[in-house]
């Protein structure tokens, strides 16, 4: 029998849009990521506080939009004062990691496809979001993985 004795929180990750955020959490010990909600951008920092009341987080990691050549997307003039203004609501040691998400839209699309939604289920906007938050999430969670999983020369 195995007996953790160390507990960790969460990860969230947000993918920010302008009207809506799609919300994906990790399990505590961070093996899977999971749709978590849609919310509409301005009751996000409400959303994140209350999720926080509840369960542990330990690190929040919030999309980056770029472009093809690597550079900050037109995006990021609202997405920076959003998260700014979510920042001054956290406590003041939590890490908010910017994370790429080129193609998450595109890929959370595939995917649903892949699993077999009909295309009205494709055409909710909210469920493409929560699939971005999660492809966002599982993106950061490989690598970490793949940084554990380096062998020093």
């Amino acid at each position: 029998m195995c007996n953790f004795a160390f507990l960790m929180g969460r990860l969230l990750a947000i993918d920010y849009g302008r009207k809506r955020c799609g919300i994906a959490v990790t399990d505590p010990l961070r093996i899977v990521a999971t749709a978590l909600a849609t919310v509409p951008s301005a009751g996000l920092n409400a959303f994140v506080r209350d999720y926080m009341a509840r369960e542990q987080v330990d690190e929040i990691i919030v999309g980056l939009p770029t472009t093809m050549s690597g550079e900050p997307s037109e995006s990021m003039r609202y997405i920076t004062p959003a998260i700014a203004r979510l920042r001054k609501e956290l406590p003041p040691d939590m890490k908010i990691t910017m994370w790429d998400e080129r193609f998450t839209s595109t890929l959370a699309h595939r995917a649903m496809i892949d699993a077999g939604v009909r295309k009205k289920g494709r055409q909710d906007k909210a469920a493409i979001d929560r699939m971005a938050a999660v492809i966002i999430l599982n993106s950061y969670l490989d690598s970490i993985q793949n940084d554990n999983l380096t062998i020093p020369l």
